[in-house]
C-alpha cells in the first residue's frame, strides 16, 4: 500500500485579484504551498487561505519566492544568496505570523518559481534557503524538488526534507522542470498526467522530454493551482489514486 501527499500552490492571489479556486483545491489535496507576499498574496489573502485550509484539515506550508509580483515570481532576479536569505526569511516569517492569528500552523517551506528552480540547481541558493528556514524554526520541513540541489543541501544541514514530484510539468533528462514556454513544460490532459504517474510509481522512472527516464523519489506531487485545468486534473488524480488503492495523507504534520 502506498501513501502519498497531494500539493498545491495556493494564495496566489492580490488584493481584489484572484488566482484559481483555492476552495475547491483545498477539498482535495493535504498540502497546500501559501504565498506569502513575494510573487502573490498579501495579509488579507493569507488569512483566508490558512482559513480556508484549516477549516478542511488541509496541512499548510510557506511558499517564498523572489519579490516579484509582476513577473509572478517566475523570473529569476540578480540577489545574492545573502538577499534571498533575508527575503525568504521575512516572508516565511509574515505567513507564520498570520497562521497565529488563524490557528493554523506553518510546517514547511517550499520555493517558488524561479527561486525553487535555481535553488534546485545551485547549492548556494539553496543554502541560504536552509539558512533562512533553520533561523526561523529548525523544525521546518523542506519540500524540494525530486533529486535535486536543494534536496541534498537540505539533508546535509540535518533539515527534514521531503521529495516532490509533478503532475502537470515535464522533466528534462538532467531531472530538472522543463522551463515554461517550451515544448514538454506542461501536461494539461489529466488522463496522461495520472498514466505517468502510476507508471512512475511502478517503476520510479519519470519520462523526460529528449532523453532517457530519470530515477527520483517522491513524498508528494504537486498540481499547479494556477492553471485554468487544475480542478479537474487534481479530482481526476485523487480519484484514480484512491481507486488504485493509493492513500492521500499530509507528508509532514506537527
Amino acid at each position: 500500500m502506498r501513501t502519498i501527499d497531494l500539493n498545491a500552490d495556493l494564495g496566489e492571489g492580490y488584493g481584489p485579484w484572484m488566482m484559481g479556486d483555492d476552495a475547491a483545491m483545498l477539498a482535495i489535496v493535504s498540502s497546500a504551498n501559501v504565498a506569502c507576499g513575494g510573487h502573490a498574496s498579501d495579509p488579507e489573502t493569507m488569512f483566508r487561505t490558512l482559513t480556508l485550509a484549516k477549516a478542511q484539515g488541509v496541512v499548510t506550508g510557506a511558499h517564498p519566492s523572489y519579490p516579484d509580483k509582476e513577473g509572478f515570481g517566475r523570473r529569476r532576479l540578480p540577489s545574492p544568496p545573502a538577499e534571498i536569505e533575508r527575503f525568504v526569511a521575512a516572508q516565511i516569517g509574515a505567513l507564520i505570523a498570520i497562521g497565529a492569528l488563524v490557528g493554523q500552523p506553518i510546517t514547511y517551506v517550499k520555493p517558488h518559481g524561479a527561486l525553487g528552480n535555481v535553488a534546485a540547481a545551485e547549492p548556494a541558493v539553496a543554502d541560504a534557503i536552509i539558512r533562512a528556514v533553520r533561523a526561523i524554526d529548525s523544525s521546518l520541513a523542506i519540500l524540494a524538488i525530486s533529486g535535486t540541489a536543494l534536496e541534498t543541501v537540505a539533508r546535509a544541514e540535518g533539515v527534514i526534507v521531503y521529495s516532490e514530484i509533478f503532475a502537470d510539468r515535464g522533466y528534462t533528462p538532467a531531472g530538472q522542470l522543463v522551463p515554461r514556454g517550451t515544448p514538454g513544460a506542461m501536461i494539461h490532459d489529466p488522463a496522461m498526467a495520472t498514466d505517468r504517474l502510476l507508471d512512475f510509481f511502478d517503476s520510479g522512472a519519470m519520462p523526460t522530454v529528449g532523453g532517457n527516464p530519470v530515477r527520483l523519489a517522491a513524498d508528494s506531487v504537486c498540481i499547479h493551482g494556477d492553471s485554468p485545468d487544475a480542478i479537474a486534473m487534481a479530482r481526476y488524480i485523487r480519484a484514480c489514486f484512491q481507486d488504485r488503492g493509493i492513500t492521500i495523507a499530509a507528508f509532514h504534520r506537527r
